[in-house]
C-alpha cells in the first residue's frame, strides 16, 4: 500500500472540521470531521513511527485545535485555523512523513 501524506490529512482535518461546522451551523459535524481525520492520521502514524511519536503527534493535533480558538480572537477565525493547520502539517511532515 502506498504511503499518503499524513501532514495533509491532519491539516485537512483541522480546516475541514472548521469548514463543516461553520457552513452547516452544526458544530458536532465539525467534530466528526476533525475526529475522523485525526483517527486516520493516528493509525498511519502508529504504523510508521514509535508509540511515543504517535502520542506526541496526537497531542499536537489536539493542541492545534484548542490553540486555534484563542488565536481566533486575535487574528480571526480563518487565519487562526490556517495557522494551526500549517503548524500541524509542518510538525507531521518533519516527524512522520519524511
Amino acid at each position: 500500500m502506498a504511503q499518503f501524506p499524513t501532514s495533509l490529512v491532519a491539516a485537512g482535518g483541522l480546516v475541514g472540521g472548521y469548514a463543516a461546522a461553520r457552513w452547516t451551523g452544526k458544530r458536532p459535524l465539525g467534530g466528526v470531521v476533525l475526529a475522523a481525520a485525526g483517527t486516520l492520521a493516528a493509525r498511519e502514524w502508529h504504523r510508521r513511527t514509535t508509540p511515543t511519536t504517535t502520542a506526541l503527534l496526537g497531542a499536537a493535533y489536539v493542541a492545534a485545535f484548542a490553540g486555534s480558538h484563542p488565536l481566533a480572537k486575535k487574528i480571526g477565525a480563518w487565519p487562526a485555523v490556517f495557522t494551526a493547520a500549517a503548524a500541524m502539517a509542518a510538525t507531521t511532515y518533519a516527524t512522520a512523513d519524511r
